[in-house]
C-alpha cells in the first residue's frame, strides 16, 4: 500500500470494487425475481453483453481515482438538487449548479470499466471445490483434454502445435483471473469459432464441466508449486468428508472461519497432537475415528489423498508426514514435513517473499501472525475474492 495525499487508495478501490460487484449481483437477483433473467442450469443468467469490471482499475490506479472523482461529483450534484427542494429562494441556482455538475462530470471511458459478459458470468460452482470433484475432473481431463492441453495444461502437445489457434495455457495466472462462470461457458459452448476450442456441451454434462474446472485449478496449483516452489496464485483447501469422534462436523467446509491443519498419516509414526489454534484432520488415517490417535477427525478416502497430491505437485507415495495449513478463509498457505513450523513455510503470499514476513525463526505463532498480516488478495473477473467456495 502506497499512501497518496493521505488517502488509502487501496482501501478505497477495494470498497468500490466490492460495491460494484454487489450492485451487479443484486441487479441479477432482482431481475431473476421479476422473471426478467432466464435460468441456466439452476442459476440466473446475466442478460447483458457487458458487465462492470475492475480489471483495469486493479492495474491502473488513475482509472480508479477518475471513477471515484466522477462518483463524488455526481453525489455533490444530487445533493444540490435535493437542497433545491428544501431551499426555495435558491432553488434555481442550486438546480443549475447540480445540472452543470452532472453534465460536465468527467467519467472514465466505459471501455475501461466494462468487460464482455456471457450468460454464466456470475455463475458459481456447485461442487464446493471438493476432492471428489477434483479427482473426477482429472478422469474427464484425461479423456477429453489432455491430447491438446497436455498433462501440465500448457498446450505444448503435437496436436496443439498443429492447430491454427493455440489452446490457452491452463496453468497461466491470466486464465485463473477469469471468473469461473466465464470459464464454464467456454467449456460448454466453445470459444473462437471453427478455429478455437469446440463446444463440449454435447460430450460432458454441466456437473462434469464444473468438475473439470476444479481439476484444472488444482493441476495449475501443482504445476506452479513444482516449477517455483510456491503456489503462484491462491488455491483453496479442497472440501473432504470427515469422520470425527465428536459429533458435528462431517465436511471441512463446515469449518470456514477457522484455521485448518491437514496431516498426512505416516505409517508407523504417531500423528502430532491436536493444536488449540487449529482444526486438525488426519488424512489417509484409519477408517474408524477412535483409532486415529491424538487427532479428533480423519479421512481415509483415496480421493482426498489424491487431490492433495495434485494440488501440491507431489506423488502420493511421498506425501506421508506432510502437513498443510489453511487460513481462516480456506486458502492453502503453508506446507511442512518436519513439524517445526516457521513463516518460511508460507508458500502463498500476497506480498513479495521477505516483505512483512516478520521473524522467520519462530514457530507456529509466528507463522499464524505472518498469515494474518498478509491476507490473500486474489482478483477473479476483475474483483477480489475472499473465498474459493
Amino acid at each position: 500500500m502506497i499512501p497518496e495525499a493521505g488517502i488509502d487508495w487501496d482501501a478505497c478501490i477495494g470498497l468500490m470494487l466490492q460495491a460494484m460487484q454487489s450492485l451487479q449481483q443484486g441487479l441479477l437477483h432482482l431481475l431473476a425475481a421479476l422473471g426478467a433473467a432466464r435460468d441456466i442450469d439452476g442459476q440466473p443468467a446475466w442478460p447483458f453483453a457487458l458487465r462492470l469490471s475492475g480489471e483495469v482499475m486493479l492495474i491502473d490506479r488513475s482509472v480508479a481515482r477518475a471513477l471515484l472523482g466522477a462518483l463524488g461529483y455526481s453525489a455533490a450534484a444530487l445533493l444540490l438538487v435535493a437542497l433545491s427542494f428544501a431551499w426555495k429562494r435558491a432553488r434555481i441556482p442550486l438546480l443549475l449548479a447540480g445540472g452543470a455538475l452532472l453534465l460536465f462530470t468527467p467519467w472514465p471511458d466505459t471501455a475501461l470499466l466494462t468487460a464482455p459478459a456471457v450468460p454464466t458470468s456470475f455463475h458459481t460452482s456447485p461442487t464446493g471445490f471438493s476432492a471428489t470433484a477434483i479427482v473426477h475432473g482429472e478422469q474427464l481431463y484425461t479423456r477429453q483434454c489432455i491430447a491438446c492441453h497436455g498433462t501440465d495444461g500448457r498446450g505444448n502437445t503435437p496436436l496443439a502445435l498443429s492447430l491454427p489457434v493455440a489452446p490457452p495455457n491452463l496453468s497461466s495466472g491470466l486464465l485463473w483471473r477469469r471468473s469461473d462462470g466465464d470459464i464454464f461457458w467456454s467449456l460448454q459452448y466453445g470459444k473462437g469459432g471453427k478455429a478455437g476450442m469446440p463446444a463440449f456441451a454435447t460430450r460432458i454434462s454441466v456437473a462434469d464441466s464444473w468438475a473439470l474446472i476444479d481439476y484444472m485449478k488444482a493441476n495449475a496449483a501443482g504445476v506452479g508449486i513444482t516449477d517455483t516452489g510456491a503456489w503462484p496464485r491462491p488455491v483453496a483447501l479442497p472440501d473432504i468428508a470427515l469422520a470425527c469422534r465428536s459429533p458435528g462436523a462431517t465436511h471441512l467446509s463446515q469449518w470456514h472461519g477457522q484455521r485448518i491443519r491437514l496431516v498426512v498419516a505416516q505409517p508407523g509414526k504417531a500423528p502430532p497432537p491436536e493444536d488449540p489454534r487449529l482444526q486438525s484432520v488426519l488424512l489417509n488415517g484409519a477408517a474408524a475415528p477412535d483409532t486415529v490417535g491424538a487427532i479428533d477427525c480423519a479421512n481415509s478416502q483415496r480421493d482426498a489423498l489424491h487431490a492433495i497430491a495434485i494440488i501440491t505437485g507431489t506423488p502420493e507415495e511421498k506425501l506421508p508426514g506432510t502437513q498443510l495449513l489453511a487460513d481462516r478463509d480456506g486458502w492453502l498457505r503453508a506446507r511442512n514435513a518436519s513439524g517445526d513450523w516457521s513463516p518460511d513455510d508460507m508458500l502463498c503470499r500476497s506480498t513479495a517473499v521477505g516483505e512483512g514476513a516478520g521473524n522467520t525463526a519462530g514457530g507456529m505463532d509466528q507463522l499464524i501472525a505472518a498469515m494474518d498480516a498478509d491476507p490473500v488478495r486474489f482478483a477473479k473477473g476483475g474483483f477480489f475474492t475472499h473465498r474459493e467456495r
